[in-house]
């Protein structure tokens, strides 16, 4: 309701509701600040970790969830470090690490802090997909003489497409919300919605602007959320979880 307040008007104290309901502050946001850019930098900051976040925890993943090989229990549990590390401590380290690297690019530098933080669960999620994976089926297709992309394309990918999707849609989620690393590595010049948000509800503290950010950033994930709940309905809930 916070979002619909129209400026004009003020809502506060003994009122119960808004006197004037509308989208007018919707506008002003849209025309007088940055927020057209913030979402533009967050949609594809987000599409470009999931996407590459899936590249390189796919021979990762087949690596955890069909080989066997010594230190295996170690590895899986020294992948899951990034998730436990407070996110600022993350976002100071990556910010060094880069300048050191002469990485100035803000969009490349994001990238790649969210990519690495947000690699364990798509680790996770796509190692017990592989796991999941027959193995009969496997020998079935070598016996038949399929070669190693044929066996991948038959056997292998319709087996973990649900953990793909699954993975995509729960790294773009946290990316687009993420905000140490953003704000850390990319402020000022570089802006997100996570950034917009926390300027309204830290120094300058305006509830109705951040209620209206608040909904640009959560509706389109609860959107994602249900494709991934459609998703959960028809493949083996082990292979979306990370349980297996």
């Amino acid at each position: 309701m916070w979002s619909m307040v129209d400026p004009d008007y003020v809502w506060s104290y003994p009122d119960l509701f808004p006197k004037v309901l509308s989208f007018k502050r919707w506008g002003l946001l849209w025309e007088t600040t940055t927020l057209k850019q913030s979402m533009a930098n967050s949609y594809l900051l987000a599409i470009s970790a999931a996407f590459t976040t899936l590249l390189l925890s796919l021979p990762t993943s087949y690596a955890l969830g069909r080989m066997h090989f010594r230190g295996k229990a170690v590895v899986q549990t020294l992948i899951l470090l990034p998730m436990v590390i407070p996110g600022f401590v993350t976002a100071i380290f990556f910010s060094s690490l880069l300048f050191s690297l002469g990485i100035y690019s803000k969009f490349l530098g994001i990238l790649i802090g969210h990519s690495v933080l947000l690699l364990p669960y798509a680790l996770r999620i796509l190692s017990v997909s592989f796991a999941q994976v027959r193995q009969d089926l496997i020998d079935a297709a070598r016996d038949m003489g399929a070669s190693r992309f044929t066996v991948f394309r038959v056997v292998f990918f319709p087996a973990i497409k649900p953990g793909i999707l699954a993975s995509l849609i729960i790294v773009f989620i946290y990316s687009i919300e993420e905000f140490a690393l953003s704000f850390i590595i990319g402020s000022p010049e570089f802006t997100t919605v996570p950034t917009i948000l926390y300027s309204y509800l830290g120094y300058q503290f305006i509830r109705p602007n951040a209620a209206v950010v608040s909904l640009i950033l959560v509706v389109p994930n609860i959107f994602l959320m249900l494709v991934l709940e459609r998703v959960l309905k028809v493949a083996n809930p082990a292979t979306i979880v990370g349980k297996g």
